[in-house]
């Protein structure tokens, strides 16, 4: 077996399962082949002597049979990689924001050289024989740098977040160049068959791509191949998370507290593409459409802290915070508060608890590559009494989980809708639904999709 080489912007210990899905999915193959995992250390140091950014210091620990290896990145490269171009033109552009992007041509310039520098680091540490599989926007053009140094290797990518489509996606200054950049894979994979569909669009309309059947595509004198691999999570691992004891006592505090409600739960990463005024606007429908659910009806939004120093996370706090006041002061009593607005991040072991205690999830976002909260919602819930699932059609988790209530978070009136149908479903509906989603979520869990990935990179022609 060749061994793994992952690449993603931050690095985690395989062995530690907190660490998050990534983590999990790659820990098994990482383990089995004595892999090496790469990308940046998390550390910003000062700029060097004179004013030029540091080379970047390469650092080696091993974890297990895995080796990590990080890189520390100058204070200007990390502003103008990571939060310049990934998180101020990537981002926003790719979940169909080109509003809120900043097109500034330097940040393109460093994000290329920052790209340069993993490629000059990574390089020496390959073998003929390994197979690299790199994760998400950050590295786009990571391959084409290794190429360009020699670098024969099988090469995969997979975009953790939507692509859009050819006409949002030619906004961005230079697109031809970066998506140029993704035939220098062997495989990339998507979230979604949506996502696929706009990438072979742009590949023949931008790019002049031949399809060659297969889900290949020829361009640029390289043959890609390019699939949909919907990531899942580790079902068996988030249930018994469940049966913990922090998520035990946070399904019976629960319990207690809102014995005379229904909780409706979100919990989301404090971020414009989660459409959270939208949700929130549409509970405020609900009580106004439908009063029999004041004093019944409790939601909890969870907004976990997210790059707080960008202005447009900081102008959606403030949003948010003041339409939950002006719905709590319309609606409220003294012994009932509508929303339970939470801006703090909740412990991963008392999530399945919380889970567990919400009669509806509201995963509603304006655009989401998978959406992640959606699935472990369903692995939370009993199987004898569960929890109805309202998702955004917008999310492509929405491909897989067609027995969950589909809404269009725009339509505010529609979700309104959506949410007060949850609320009545009958127990025999709630339960065909739920074991048709778990059904599905199992057959295509976080292993499933490490995979048939590494399967499908293993199979790929190369160039």
């Amino acid at each position: 077996m060749s061994r793994l080489v992952a690449v993603s912007n931050r690095v985690a210990d395989p062995r530690n399962a907190a660490a998050g899905g990534l983590a999990v999915a790659l820990g098994e193959t990482l383990n089995a082949t004595g892999g090496l995992w790469f990308g940046w250390s998390g550390r910003v140091v000062e700029t060097a002597q004179g004013g030029t950014p540091g080379e970047g210091e390469l650092h080696l620990q091993h974890a297990g049979d895995v080796t990590l290896a990080t890189v520390d990145l100058s204070r200007e490269d990390h502003d103008a990689y990571y939060l310049g171009y990934s998180n101020g033109v990537l981002w926003p552009v790719f979940h169909y924001r080109v509003d809120l992007a900043d097109f500034d041509a330097g940040h393109l310039n460093v994000y290329r050289r920052v790209n340069q520098l993993f490629a000059r680091k990574l390089a020496p540490l390959l073998r003929p024989d390994d197979m690299i599989w790199i994760h998400d926007y950050h590295l786009i053009p990571l391959a084409a740098e290794l190429r360009a140094m020699g670098c024969g290797q099988r090469i995969g990518f997979f975009l953790h977040i939507p692509l859009p489509p050819p006409p949002i996606l030619t906004t961005i200054p230079q697109h031809e160049w970066l998506m140029r950049a993704l035939f220098a894979y062997d495989l990339i994979g998507f979230q979604s068959q949506a996502d696929l569909e706009h990438f072979a669009r742009y590949a023949q309309s931008e790019a002049g791509a031949e399809p060659m059947g297969d889900h290949r595509y020829r361009a640029f004198h390289r043959t890609v191949r390019a699939q949909a691999f919907p990531i899942g999570i580790d079902v068996d691992e988030f249930v018994s998370l469940g049966k913990g004891h922090e998520a035990q006592e946070t399904y019976e505090m629960m319990m207690a507290q809102y014995a005379r409600r229904r909780l409706l739960l979100g919990v989301d990463r404090m971020d414009y593409s989660k459409g959270l005024p939208e949700r929130l606007k549409a509970f405020q429908a609900l009580l106004a459409q439908y009063p029999e659910n004041r004093s019944s009806a409790t939601l909890i939004q969870i907004a976990a802290p997210s790059r707080e120093s960008v202005d447009a996370y900081a102008d959606l706090r403030r949003q948010l915070e003041g339409m939950s006041g002006a719905i709590n002061g319309e609606y409220g009593e003294l012994d009932w508060m509508p929303i339970r607005y939470i801006h703090r991040t909740t412990s991963r072991r008392r999530l399945p608890g919380l889970c567990r205690a919400a009669r509806v999830a509201l995963v509603t976002p304006l655009r989401d590559g998978m959406n992640l909260v959606a699935k472990e919602y369903i692995a939370a819930q009993d199987p004898d009494d569960p929890g109805v699932l309202v998702l955004s059609r917008f999310a492509g988790a929405a491909e897989q989980l067609k027995e969950a209530l589909l809404v269009n978070p725009y339509d505010i009136q529609g979700t309104a809708q959506a949410i007060q149908q949850a609320l009545h479903m009958p127990l025999a509906e709630r339960q065909s639904r739920h074991q048709k989603l778990l059904e599905n979520i199992r057959a295509q869990d976080v292993h499933w999709w490490s995979r048939e990935y590494l399967r499908s990179l293993a199979e790929s022609d190369q160039g």
